[in-house]
Order: C-alpha cells, then structure tokens, then sequence
C-alpha cells in the first residue's frame, strides 16, 4: 500500500511568522505519525522560510524513535550560507532514509518542476553517489511525461517524485484524464528501468484516490500544505485517518 509522509513546512512557516516555538513541528509531527502516518517530509531552504537546520535535526529523532521514514527534501546545487550548511550536509548530519532532490531556486515561492534528465544528469550522478554512500534511498523530483526520465536511472538515482501540480489543477477544473495518463506513463517507463514511483504536490483528499486509482504501484505521497490546511478545520489526526481511507479506497 501506498506510504502517506506529511510535509510539516507548513507549520514552520505559522512559527516563523510570529516568532517563538508555537505552533510546534515537533509535536505535529508526533500527531501525525500517532494518528497513522508513515513518515515525515521537510523540505529546509537555504533562507530558513519555514523549516530550520535546528528542525531538521529534531524531526530526525522523532521519526527515530517513532521508527518511521524521515525524508529530506532539497536543491543539491543550492551552496552553504550562515544557517544553512547544504543539503549533502544536512543528510550527512541526520541520515535520512530518502533524499528527495528538488532542482527549486532560493526565490521559489515552491518547487513547481523536475528536472531536466538531458541536461542535469551529469551533474546529479555524483551528488546521488555521496547521497547513497550515507545509506538514504535518492530520489529526483521528475516533471510527468519528460521524454528522459528513464535517464535518471542512469545517475543512480533509486525513484523518481512525480510533480502532480497539473494533475491536482486538472482535477480542480474537472477533467483530469489527460494529466493523470501523463503520470501513469511516466509511472511505467521508470518502474520499467527499475526505479520506485513517488509523488507529490497539491495531492489533497479531494483528489488523491483517482490518483492512486490511476497511477500505478506509488510507494509514497508526500502530501503537506493541503493536508494541514485541512487539519485547520478538522484537526490533524482526523485528517490523517482521512487521507490513510483516500488510500485504502485507492487498493484494488
């Protein structure tokens, strides 16, 4: 069955607007994997916007002692500055059990592309390497339907994330066919080259069973800012039994 991990930025971003320790990543983080969740997704960026080099750490001792994924999301590429000592660092630090690699710049508002397997393969092969010398399982965030992304087999790479961005705002507007074949492709062509499946981004209840309905074997979503939007209303551990039905209602 499909793993659901929670992406606690959100939570950050509502402390870092007020300053202190409130609300807390933490103990959210705790609800979340007390109610169901299968592991945490963090995704710090080198202007601390939300979650922090300290949070890093601390998550990573929670999803230890909860004996659950901790899966660390970033840009490779992006270099060390005061606060942020680089995504190949911080994994060395914490271990995480997947690297997720995002290609996003500093000024991103969120990451909304994969990467380009022509252009970036290179580049990425030996940061995969280091990656995988500390023991975490890499993924690289893949744009559904890019004609190479059979290629990021080739850096060593052991899944791809698929951006569901467009399937989520097809979904939105009604007809999602065509975006959700694009994903199922996609799916195919890396499960056929030995590569997982991810996927993630604006994924929310509303639209996560087709998803799953229609994208086959996805071993993980990584679901955060609909979720704890959701969780505003109805409270965190109501919501992540929510998302754990969306899930069962997907299996055949």
């Amino acid at each position: 069955m499909t793993a659901l991990s929670v992406n606690v930025n959100k939570i950050a971003v509502l402390r870092n607007s007020r300053g202190g320790g409130e609300p807390d990543v933490v103990r959210a983080a705790r609800i979340c994997l007390d109610a169901g969740a299968l592991g945490i997704t963090v995704h710090p960026r080198p202007d601390a916007r939300h979650i922090r080099e300290a949070d890093v750490h601390a998550l990573a001792r929670v999803c230890a002692d909860h004996h659950v994924e901790y899966n660390l999301e970033g840009n490779p590429f992006a270099p060390p500055r005061p606060g942020y000592p680089g995504f190949i660092a911080l994994c060395a630090a914490v271990r995480p059990a997947q690297a997720t690699l995002v290609p996003d710049g500093d000024g991103q508002l969120t990451s909304d592309h994969g990467f380009d397997f022509d252009r970036d393969i290179d580049a990425l092969a030996p940061l995969v390497a280091q990656l995988k010398a500390l023991g975490c399982r890499v993924s690289l965030f893949a744009d559904a339907g890019h004609p190479a992304i059979a290629r990021a087999r080739e850096c060593g790479a052991d899944r791809i994330e698929l951006y569901t961005g467009p399937y989520a705002e097809a979904h939105s507007a009604g007809d999602a066919s065509g975006a959700l074949t694009a994903c199922a492709q996609s799916a195919r062509i890396a499960q056929s080259v030995g590569m997982g499946v991810n996927a993630g981004h604006d994924l929310s209840q509303a639209n996560l069973t087709d998803f799953l309905r229609g994208v086959p074997g996805v071993q993980e979503v990584s679901i955060g800012h609909a979720l704890i939007s959701e969780a505003l209303y109805a409270g965190l551990d109501r919501t992540i039994h929510a998302y754990l039905d969306c899930i069962k209602n997907a299996a055949p």
